[in-house]
């Protein structure tokens, strides 16, 4: 059952690139992003007043727990580092070919790991050297095919944004390990999204007094259902963990793999360019991630 909802949460997170890609087609950044998060705190609403109204259910996945002022601290930080990346990562979606971005931010989990063996003093079996090379070779093999599209990895600051986002976001998993050490997983997700909220409706005012004249935004479902898949995608995957048995490697992994979803609509929809060569850097990904989970188990 964990397996199955592990890739239910793949192909949630794969919807959400899509629609995140289609949302922002013909609209700025900022007013989708902003919309996007306030769909999301409107869902999450419910696990609140849940919460509220059942405050005997703590064993409940839906319960929200109270925290102290000291816990929103440390989850306020991890909304700035989350929507830091988020932003970064709407601006490379909207300027790159979604058969790079989604595929280059599919291999977040690797710098996760790095990350962690530095801070953390953790060590790599061969799988799992093995496993980084493969991924390592195939993000070298993505500048390549990048510069034949006129898209340099050193130069052009779509690149350069999506490399940020990618890195904050490892930075991120890596304050998460930290966090579902102490905190509980539900308090952390409502209230860094609400913070979330809060500091895209400043972001949002400021951005809208500055380009008020100039602005291009047209209201579009696709916004909604980033929300939706997102917060389905993350839901799955949490009780995914739940299961007896279930392994955070594996499951990690297999998310990963909601890749494909975007890769499909990039190459059939989009008809992006280098569709055979991105597809083979893409495997090498995949298995990369496939040989980082064998030598986590």
């Amino acid at each position: 059952m964990w397996l199955f909802l592990s890739i239910l949460s793949a192909l949630f997170l794969g919807c959400y690139d899509v629609f995140k890609k289609q949302s922002l087609k013909c609209n700025e950044v900022v007013p989708v992003l902003t919309g996007s998060i306030l769909v999301s705190c409107v869902i999450l609403i419910v696990p609140l007043l849940f919460s509220s109204f059942y405050p005997d259910l703590t064993d409940s996945l839906w319960y929200v727990p109270k925290v102290p002022v000291s816990t929103h601290i440390w989850i306020f930080l991890k909304s700035v580092l989350v929507l830091s990346s988020w932003l970064l990562a709407y601006f490379a979606m909207k300027n790159l070919p979604i058969t790079i971005v989604s595929p280059v931010n599919a291999t977040r989990p690797i710098w996760t790991l790095l990350g962690a063996l530095l801070i953390f003093g953790e060590t790599l079996n061969s799988w799992q050297s093995v496993g980084i090379l493969f991924i390592l070779c195939s993000f070298f093999a993505f500048s390549v095919i990048g510069k034949k599209e006129g898209i340099s990895f050193f130069h052009n600051r779509w690149i350069v944004c999506l490399l940020l986002a990618m890195f904050l976001g490892a930075a991120s998993g890596l304050y998460d390990k930290y966090l579902m050490r102490h905190y509980d997983h539900n308090a952390v997700q409502v209230y860094y999204t609400y913070y979330q909220a809060l500091m895209m409706l400043v972001v949002c005012s400021v951005w809208y007094l500055r380009h008020r004249n100039t602005i291009r935004f047209k209201w579009q479902w696709s916004i909604v259902l980033i929300s939706v898949f997102l917060v389905a995608s993350d839901f799955v995957y949490l009780l995914a963990l739940t299961f007896s048995g279930s392994l955070l490697a594996v499951v990690s992994t297999v998310r990963r793999a909601g890749v494909i979803v975007p890769f499909v609509y990039g190459t059939v929809v989009l008809k992006e360019q280098n569709p055979k060569l991105k597809a083979l850097c893409l495997l090498g990904i995949l298995a990369g991630m496939i040989l980082l989970a064998i030598g986590t188990i």
